[in-house]
């Protein structure tokens, strides 16, 4: 069952949204060369709490960090280690998520770590065109085929596989609700109504779809090992259009 958001929840739903959103804007300024992939999550879990809220991954069926941090080859669920540095020309995607008053913000973004190949920015440049345009499609009376369809279509147009054994999915008081979304169309009519909340997250890769769980357990990895890029916000579909939680509030 697909719960519909009240104006309240969905009030902090855009509070928890802008906590996500000061994460990101901090690892934009951080990420570069030599820092680990621990410190990334220590710098999360400090604004997090100071804003009051609870990292919505720590915990999470046993995940051991407060962000996910996959770095080339791993699409995501990759875990922070001090062992781990980001070097120049990586890519590395950062998923945040977090809980206030008992709603959740989900956001990932993907950062180029100093000066990067042409073909990471072309790679970036589609992920995120996929999200945005799956966003557009976040209106009530399209199905959920659309945004599916809409974010298969860039990654078609730019000749790159797409993750299938993930997707996004519906958020609100737990961080995974109804309804699965997948990046590639399967036919799901599924009608979007006014007030349904959705992280939308399209991944995408310079070589084929598949991809392999870790012996961590947790870390997802393209089993051709070519890159992988991973954009993903929080939509809330209303009468109004579109509107992203994971951004920040003016």
């Amino acid at each position: 069952m697909i719960n519909r958001k009240s104006r309240e929840e969905i009030k902090l739903m855009r509070h928890a949204g802008h906590i996500v959103a000061l994460v990101h804007q901090k690892m934009k300024e951080v990420v570069e060369p030599g820092i680990s992939t621990k410190e990334l999550d220590n710098i999360a879990m400090k604004i997090i709490k100071e804003n009051r809220a609870i990292p919505t991954f720590l915990g999470y069926s046993g995940f051991p960090a407060c962000i996910c941090t996959s770095i080339n080859e791993q699409v995501v669920h990759g875990i922070p280690s001090e062992k781990v540095t980001v070097k120049e020309g990586d890519i590395i995607s950062i998923d945040v998520g977090a809980t206030y008053r008992g709603l959740v913000g989900d956001s990932a973004w993907s950062y180029a770590v100093g000066n990067v190949s042409d073909d990471i920015k072309r790679l970036m440049e589609a992920t995120e065109k996929s999200l945005y345009a799956g966003i557009d499609k976040m209106r009530p009376g399209n199905t959920l085929n659309d945004i599916s369809g809409a974010i298969e279509d860039v990654a078609v147009e730019y000749g790159y596989g797409i993750v299938r054994q993930y997707g996004g999915h519906g958020v609100g008081h737990t961080m995974h609700e109804e309804p699965f979304l997948y990046n590639y169309r399967v036919g799901d009519h599924t009608l979007i109504k006014s007030n349904y909340a959705i992280a939308i997250e399209p991944m995408l890769n310079i070589g084929g779809d598949d991809v392999e769980v870790a012996s961590d357990e947790w870390t997802v990895s393209t089993v051709d090992k070519k890159p992988s890029a991973h954009f993903e916000h929080t939509v809330v579909a209303t009468d109004d259009g579109p509107q992203i939680m994971t951004k920040l509030m003016e």
